[in-house]
């Protein structure tokens, strides 16, 4: 063979080899460069996870060192979120009489309508999931002759606490009312009537007793409340200070799905010190509650008068029965009657049916009545009222009452605006 050709040969075998070794190089750098962002995604992904782990770990060390911190000094109403409601009521009257006499204007006082004007507010917070704390400030214009400007004060503060399911317990060192320790048995639109003396539950359920403690108890379909009132009704200067201290029961028991059936009571037992002793505010002389017998004596001649009450309508305990039904979401029907402790014959009692919508004209009819004895009707009431809600925070309600007391009648018209915030 040519040596030249021989040559040539060679070189373009040398070449093929050359080609073939930095092809395979090209290709082995591409595999290599396609390979190499999933590696670096797996080491990332194995540095993460280490990390990750890390930072779970610290976590939850400071979460054991948080909760050993709130559980040894944590504050009672860390957090708690506060609500607040208010709401403003004003009731006008307008009676047709023929004349003003003593009788008329005693029966239009009989009666306890409340004209005026009224604002109110209420805080409540919510602690530990269960408990409540209510303080209510007040601005009461009602029962007053004319109109004028009233301060907003401190009227009421209770806290209560829900034991479990079945236990429940309260105190309320200022403002206490009977129905704060009862179990509610209307709602909260219609709790509110025209007069005092209300067609939805007897008066005494929302007079002012100091201050009080007491328990509820739920069984099934029955629950029971008991609570202790301690109240101040005046001094003299010659007898010391008057005391009463209350004693109020109430039991519920639902007779079916929407009607209840109520037996409650108020026992009131006067405590007149005959010295005259300053402890400060909430402070009671526990070992005094025994009376001596010159405590016994001033107890038989001591009259006590505070404003115009006499010592029997303040001292006087009641026992009532109530009941009511709700016929539908709105409608609801019930009465309630009323035996005084110290006079057996002394009868009140009152029947009420309403059907109030939250956004619709609603109405509703009240009659209430006293008896002192089988024949003596000495004062009869009806009240017969339409709601109109205007707005889901203000409400209109026009009424026409009819009063009677033995001969003399007295009708009238009432306007009752209110507003909630």
């Amino acid at each position: 063979m040519d040596p030249f050709a021989l040559v040539a040969v060679k070189f373009k075998e040398f070449g093929n080899f050359t080609q073939d070794v930095v092809d395979g190089i090209f290709r082995w750098q591409q595999n290599f460069n396609r390979r190499k962002p999933i590696e670096i995604l797996k080491r990332l992904q194995r540095e993460a996870f280490s990390d990750i782990m890390k930072l779970r770990d610290r976590q939850d060390k400071v979460e054991r060192m948080l909760s050993f911190y709130n559980s040894s000094k944590g504050n009672l109403f860390q957090g708690a979120s506060t609500q607040v409601r208010g709401s403003m009521d004003m009731v006008g009257a307008m009676f047709l009489m023929d004349s003003t006499d003593d009788q008329r204007v005693k029966m239009i006082e009989t009666s306890g309508i409340q004209t005026g004007l009224d604002l109110r507010l209420v805080f409540e917070t919510t602690i530990r999931q269960k408990d409540m704390l209510v303080a209510e400030c007040l601005a009461d214009g009602k029962f007053q002759n004319s109109i004028v400007e009233r301060p907003l004060s401190l009227s009421r503060v209770l806290y209560a606490a829900n034991v479990s399911d079945w236990f429940s317990a309260v105190a309320i060192p200022l403002g206490a009312r009977c129905k704060d320790l009862g179990v509610a048995m209307t709602s909260s639109i219609e709790e509110k009537g025209f007069s005092e003396y209300s067609a939805y539950a007897p008066s005494f359920l929302n007079q002012k007793n100091g201050c009080a403690l007491g328990v509820m108890v739920k069984k099934s379909n029955i629950v029971a409340s008991l609570g202790q009132f301690v109240s101040e009704l005046g001094s003299q200067q010659t007898s010391g200070t008057a005391r009463c201290f209350s004693t109020f029961g109430q039991v519920v028991y639902q007779l079916t799905q929407g009607t209840k059936l109520s037996v409650l009571g108020l026992h009131k037992m006067p405590k007149l010190a005959t010295q005259r002793l300053n402890l400060g505010a909430m402070t009671l002389p526990v070992g005094s509650l025994r009376p001596s017998n010159s405590e016994r004596a001033v107890e038989l001649d001591y009259d006590l008068e505070v404003g115009t009450s006499k010592k029997e309508d303040l001292l006087d305990g009641s026992l009532a029965l109530m009941i009511e039904s709700e016929l539908d979401e709105t409608t609801r029907i019930g009465g309630w009657i009323e035996i005084k402790r110290a006079n057996n014959r002394h009868l009140q009692w009152a029947v009420t049916m309403s059907d109030i919508p939250e956004d619709d004209i609603g109405w509703g009819i009240n009659l209430r009545g006293l008896l002192q004895g089988p024949r003596s009707w000495d004062h009869f009431q009806a009240e017969a009222f339409v709601n109109f809600s205007l707005s889901e925070r203000f409400r209109v309600q026009p009424t026409v009452v009819y009063l009677a007391d033995g001969n003399s009648h007295i009708p009238g018209i009432m306007l009752r605006s209110s507003w909630s915030l």
